[in-house]
């Protein structure tokens, strides 16, 4: 750690520098248009201008084309430092879009304006995902205003479209830029982890949205016999679609959790008032699938509870997949990137970490589609798309510590095969 130290000393001065970038950050609330918002613009505009403050000799926006956000895009910035040595890149990837905030009434205080109490930051999106793109930056920050050079050239990514599918975000610039990545290049995801910071996340579940639409016939709620009710049919139906539970029952200890899930969670709104019975009701199944089970047989599953049911109750069912997300390979236990996550992890904490799998999913999937081993880490306490979603300051300062250990390391090359 000794070669370290004086970069740790400077980090640990930066409890100011990180209260101060939340409460920007969390004030630009970045809502793409799916979750009631215009997009990411001011958020970004923020963040390009505090990359900007660091003197990269490349930073671009790639724009892309969203009909619904404002000014008809969503923005993406890419922003690279270079190095002693050439390669390999070490790329961090942070996603500026947050969800809403959700009941109102079960915040302490306002989502968008942060609450600092001793040691915890409260607001929206202060863990999800600001606590990764703070980290990073101030741990650049911290080695380019030591004067040191560092190792090797490092680029920080600010991506728009996490939280609803990444079609404008990862998901549009691999497309546009995927020549700026090779599979010996260093890629961290610090958008998930656990309270000690010893979890590396290198396998990801598959993810389907199902959307089931339940169609009967609206009548007054006086006369029930005349109509039939979309309620009680969707119910029904998400009581029977907890046997997807038992017809995909595998688990693998490599995921936390170990299983399958397959958890309801938006409901559409249906008749305004109460005494009209409901002619059509929506909701939505968020599944996260072991790598060993085919979407395509989920859904055919759901289909044939959906048929199950409509029988039962004579009333037509749709079932349509909004969003799937097929399992990509994994990253190997003993990629570099896990090595050297390991290895900077050991330098700050003294803690052994493991690589695992989640059930979440995260932007990492994208990478490892294209074949580009990534690696998800981060310190959290795990309060994402909570009400009173917080992280801690002593967890921000320590992954600082990480990130300027790994973009200090000089032991990585000696173990990258290059392509």
């Amino acid at each position: 750690m000794s070669n370290y130290a004086a970069f740790f000393t400077r980090i640990d001065g930066y409890t100011q520098e990180i209260i101060d970038l939340q409460r920007e950050l969390t004030a630009r609330a970045a809502l793409g248009p799916l979750n009631g918002g215009t997009g990411e613009h001011r958020k970004m505009a923020f963040i390009k201008k505090a990359l900007k403050g660091l003197n990269p000799p490349f930073v671009e926006e790639i724009r892309a084309p969203d009909d619904q956000a404002r000014d008809g895009y969503r923005p993406n910035l890419i922003a690279k430092w270079e190095g002693k040595q050439a390669s390999p890149v070490i790329w961090v990837l942070s996603h500026a879009d947050v969800v809403p905030p959700g009941d109102l009434s079960l915040w302490k205080t306002d989502p968008f304006t942060i609450a600092v109490e001793e040691d915890r930051i409260i607001g929206r999106g202060v863990e999800d995902n600001q606590h990764g793109f703070v980290s990073a930056f101030l741990a650049l920050k911290a080695v380019l205003e030591s004067g040191h050079e560092l190792t090797r050239p490092v680029g920080l990514i600010a991506v728009a479209d996490e939280e609803t599918g990444n079609r404008y975000g990862l998901e549009y610039v691999l497309k546009h830029r995927r020549e700026y990545f090779r599979k010996s290049d260093l890629i961290v995801v610090p958008d998930a982890g656990d309270s000690s910071g010893t979890m590396i996340e290198v396998a990801e579940k598959s993810m389907l949205w199902l959307k089931f639409t339940v169609t009967g016939h609206q009548c007054h709620a006086s006369t029930p016999e005349k109509g039939k009710n979309s309620l009680i049919c969707a119910a029904r139906l998400i009581t029977a679609l907890e046997g997807l539970q038992d017809q995909f029952a595998d688990t693998d200890p490599l995921f936390s959790p170990s299983r399958s899930t397959f958890s309801p969670t938006k409901v559409e709104g249906n008749v305004p008032n109460i005494n009209t019975i409901p002619g059509r009701d929506t909701f939505y199944v968020d599944c996260r699938v072991l790598p060993g089970y085919s979407l395509n047989e989920v859904i055919a599953a759901a289909q044939a509870i959906s048929l199950e049911v409509s029988s039962q109750t004579g009333l037509e069912i749709d079932v349509e997949a909004v969003h799937r997300q097929d399992a990509a390979d994994p990253t190997p236990p003993d990629a570099p990137v896990v090595r050297a996550l390991r290895r900077a992890i050991l330098t700050v904490t003294g803690r052994e970490a493991r690589p695992m799998g989640i059930g979440g999913g995260t932007v990492a999937a994208l990478f490892r589609q294209q074949g580009l081993p990534a690696a998800v880490w981060s310190t959290c306490p795990d309060t994402a798309h909570q009400p009173n979603e917080y992280c801690l300051i002593s967890d921000i300062i320590r992954d600082t510590k990480v990130f300027a250990a790994l973009y200090l390391d000089e032991t990585i090359a000696d173990s990258i095969p290059f392509e």
